[in-house]
């Protein structure tokens, strides 16, 4: 984040700088779903997505005036940009419409196939070195994805294909986001991605209705959408920093801040199961952090002159 060289000065640079915004990310969009979960009850999903991203598009634009880049918004029409957000934008819209099918837990467990999706792409087509021991700590931390979220047989049908298609969507956004020039900042790609989101939601409220809320749903919904604005900034910047096969297996740690949400809000406690799943995808993501720290030490050594 540009804006921001206080974060560069204290995260630095790099896949150290990928992974922590990575995990910062996954934890403020969780704080922002726990916010929109407290207002769902209220109001129809496309008002709620309607005016929590409109505020966040505010916020956005505020930010963008305050710190001097009002002349970079002509760079939102980048074809990169727009890409990305179109992108997002379906990838939302069929995550909802799967939501609503099926039980959350298994909505989740699909969605969360999105870093082996990642890491397959990277081996396959991006040809990143992809070694059989980051392919495992992936395949394991999935392993314990599924033992959290636990998703049940017979929730499974037809509307489990538009949440794999919503992965799909969701890996090509990330992947996406490494096209987008480092010249352009963060913020512009956050607050067209959040205009994006906004447009699709109004049409999917004018098919829902509105309906008439009060202060407390209007607090949450601002509140969530400054959460949502940290999120969108910081998951730009994590896919501009460090390889992608590295980074993307962070986005589990996402469900790790869920449960831990859930227990202090809604007083939900993991069951042994989901215990051993929280244990077996820190594992993993701490073993994928130590396979890079070797392999940035072995590249290191390579480029060490021989006297």
């Amino acid at each position: 984040m540009p804006a921001f060289p206080l974060y560069t000065r204290l995260i630095g640079t790099g896949t150290r700088r990928g992974v922590a915004s990575m995990m910062l990310g996954m934890a403020v969009f969780v704080a922002n779903d726990s916010l929109v979960k407290l207002a769902s009850s209220a109001m129809p999903t496309g008002q709620l997505i309607s005016l929590r991203n409109f505020m966040a598009t505010l916020l956005l634009l505020a930010l963008v005036f305050a710190t001097g880049q009002a002349s970079q918004l002509r760079r939102a029409v980048n074809p990169a940009v727009m890409t990305r957000s179109c992108l997002d934008l379906i990838a939302t819209l069929l995550f909802i419409v799967a939501l609503f099918h099926m039980p959350i837990g298994n909505v989740t467990a699909i969605n969360m196939s999105s870093p082996l999706m990642m890491t397959a792409v990277a081996a396959l087509f991006l040809h990143l070195p992809v070694g059989w021991r980051r392919w495992t700590a992936v395949a394991v931390g999935f392993g314990g994805i599924m033992l959290i979220v636990q998703p049940r047989a017979e929730g499974f049908n037809a509307y489990a294909l538009v949440a794999l298609c919503s992965t799909v969507f969701v890996v090509a956004r990330d992947l996406s986001t490494r096209r987008i020039g480092h010249d352009i900042p963060s913020l512009i790609v956050a607050t067209t991605n959040s205009v994006f989101v906004t447009g699709g939601a109004l049409v999917l409220s004018a098919f829902e209705g509105w309906v008439a809320i009060g202060w407390r749903e209007y607090t949450l919904l601002a509140c969530a959408g400054v959460f949502l604005i940290i999120g969108y900034l910081l998951i730009v910047d994590a896919f501009r920093h460090g390889d992608i096969a590295t980074v993307g297996p962070f986005r589990y740690t996402g469900l790790i801040w869920a449960l831990l949400a859930g227990y202090l809000i809604w007083g939900d406690m993991p069951n042994l199961l989901a215990w051993a799943g929280i244990v077996i995808v820190v594992a993993s993501g701490l073993y994928v952090l130590h396979r890079e720290h070797v392999r940035g030490r072995d590249e290191a050594a390579k480029t060490v002159p021989v006297e």
